[in-house]
C-alpha cells in the first residue's frame, strides 16, 4: 500500500526509463534469432520480469543487470514451457510467432494480466492462418499447428499493436514476401523493426500503415541494442509537472517528437512546456488551464495510454472538459474510483465522459483498475487535499521503473506502508 500527502513543490528532473511496450516484444524476437543478444535500458519491472520467467523455462538463459539483459537464446526447448504463467501478462501472446517457426506447434492458455477489455486475438490468429497455420480454440486455450508455406501473402493487422509485432516476427523467416496492411507503426513497434533491421531482416515501412517483410535466410547474431525510451512514463510526468511543479520539472529522454499530438493538447490546455535539446522537456506549472477536448486515437494520435493522466489535468482547468477514448472500453471506469475524491464528472457511454470544472480534490481510499488508471490516481493524489492510500499497488510495479523513488527525488510526500 501507498501513503501519499499533498506535494505540490516538485522539482528537479526525471530521466525516464525504457519502455515495456519495447522490450516485451523484443524480448520475443531474441527467440527467432536463437544466439547471444544484449539489450540495454531494459525496465526492471514485473512484466519483463514475468516474460524472463517464462523464456527461462524454454530454455533461454539470460542475466540482467542494471538494466542490461544478456541473453542467451541457442538451445530452445518447449518441453517444459510453464503455461500457466502465461496467463499473468497480456504479452506472452508474443511467444506464438517464434515458437512455431521452430517448433511447428503451440498451446497456450488465452494470456491475461489486462483489466480494461478481453483483448481479442483474431488479427494474430488470421495472420497466422494466412501464412498455413491452422488452429483450434477453446474457452480457455488456443492451439496452433503447422508449418508456413512459401508464397506471397497480404495480411491485415487491423492496427492492433501486438498484432503486428507478431506478424512482424512470424515472417521475417518465411519464404518470400509479407505484406501487412493496417499495421501500427507506434514506437515500440518502430523499435522492434530497427532492432530485426540491426539483426539484418529486410523490412519497409510505407506512409499508408503497410509493413512490407521480405524474407531473409538468415539473422545477424550477437546482437547489441538499446530498448528506447516509455514515452507513456514521459507523458505521465509531464502531466504531474503541470500540476504539482513548485516551478518546473525537466524529463529527461522525453521522446518529445513520439508525443506531438500530446504536447499539443498540453499547449492547447494552457501548459507552458520548452524544448532544452537533447530531448528533454521543461514543464512549468500551470495555475490557470482552460478546458480542452481530448479523442483517443491510433499513433501519432493522443496516446490511449496517457488519457487517464490527462483527464486529471482536466480536473483543474476551468469549464467542461470531453474525453473520447476511442480505442478501450472499460478505460474511463477509473472516474468512478477517482469520484471518492469530490472529482465531479459523467461517464456518457464507454467511451465517452465529461470532467467538470476545476475543483479542490480530497483525500480518499482508493484503489487502481488497471495499469494506466493507477498513475492518473497518483498525481490526483500528490495535488489532493489529505492524505491518501492506494491499495493494489502491483499495477504500479508491473507498468513503471523505480515510481515511487523517482516521485520522492522529485521531494514528493510518499511512501510504502505494508
Amino acid at each position: 500500500m501507498y501513503k501519499i500527502n499533498t506535494s505540490k513543490e516538485l522539482s528537479w528532473e526525471v530521466l525516464i526509463s525504457g519502455s515495456k511496450n519495447a522490450a516485451l516484444p523484443i524480448l520475443a524476437a531474441t527467440l527467432l534469432i536463437r544466439w547471444k543478444i544484449t539489450l540495454k535500458n531494459v525496465p526492471r519491472i514485473g512484466d519483463v520480469l514475468t516474460f524472463l520467467e517464462i523464456i527461462s523455462t524454454i530454455w533461454a538463459k539470460y542475466t540482467f543487470e542494471e538494466n542490461i539483459l544478456l541473453l542467451d537464446t541457442t538451445h530452445l526447448d518447449i518441453s517444459k514451457m510453464d503455461v500457466e504463467m502465461i496467463k499473468k501478462i497480456r504479452a506472452s501472446i508474443l511467444l506464438l510467432s517464434p515458437i512455431l517457426h521452430y517448433f511447428w506447434n503451440i498451446s497456450i492458455p488465452f494470456p491475461g494480466g489486462c483489466s480494461i477489455w478481453k483483448r481479442p486475438i483474431d488479427a494474430h490468429l488470421n495472420g497466422l492462418k494466412a501464412i498455413w497455420y491452422d488452429y483450434v480454440i477453446t474457452e480457455k486455450w488456443v492451439n496452433i499447428t503447422g508449418k508456413p508455406h512459401s508464397w506471397n501473402i497480404t495480411i491485415n493487422a487491423g492496427f492492433w499493436v501486438t498484432s503486428t509485432e507478431n506478424l512482424i516476427v512470424a515472417n521475417v523467416l518465411r519464404p518470400w514476401i509479407t505484406t501487412i496492411e493496417l499495421s501500427a507503426i507506434e514506437p515500440h513497434v518502430m523499435n522492434l523493426i530497427w532492432f530485426l533491421r540491426e539483426a539484418w531482416a529486410d523490412i519497409k515501412i510505407k506512409y499508408n500503415h503497410k509493413i512490407i517483410v521480405t524474407w531473409v535466410e538468415k539473422l545477424q547474431n550477437q546482437i547489441n541494442y538499446e530498448v528506447i525510451s516509455d514515452y507513456i512514463e514521459s507523458g505521465t510526468f509531464m502531466v504531474l509537472g503541470a500540476l504539482a511543479s513548485k516551478e518546473y520539472i525537466d524529463i529527461k529522454n522525453a521522446r518529445i517528437d513520439d508525443l506531438y499530438s500530446f504536447i499539443a493538447k498540453l499547449k492547447d490546455a494552457w501548459v507552458q512546456v520548452e524544448d532544452l535539446g537533447d530531448d528533454t522537456l521543461r514543464v512549468f506549472r500551470s495555475q490557470n488551464l482552460k478546458n480542452v477536448s481530448i479523442q483517443t486515437n491510433i499513433f501519432p494520435g493522443f496516446p490511449t495510454d496517457i488519457g487517464s493522466p490527462f483527464a486529471v489535468l482536466m480536473t483543474q482547468a476551468e469549464g467542461i472538459s470531453r474525453i473520447h477514448e476511442v480505442l478501450f472500453e472499460g478505460r474511463l471506469n477509473f472516474l468512478v474510483e477517482l469520484d471518492k475524491m469530490r472529482w465531479h464528472t459523467a461517464i456518457l457511454n464507454p467511451h465517452e465522459a465529461l470532467v467538470f470544472w476545476k475543483m479542490n480534490l480530497k483525500g480518499a481510499q482508493v484503489t487502481s483498475w488497471d495499469l494506466r488508471a493507477w498513475a492518473a490516481m497518483v498525481i490526483a493524489w500528490l495535488i489532493a487535499e489529505w492524505e491518501t492510500t492506494v491499495t493494489n499497488i502491483e499495477y504500479i510495479e508491473r507498468w513503471y521503473e523505480n515510481f515511487v523513488e523517482k516521485l520522492q527525488q522529485l521531494w514528493a510526500k510518499i511512501e510504502i506502508v505494508w
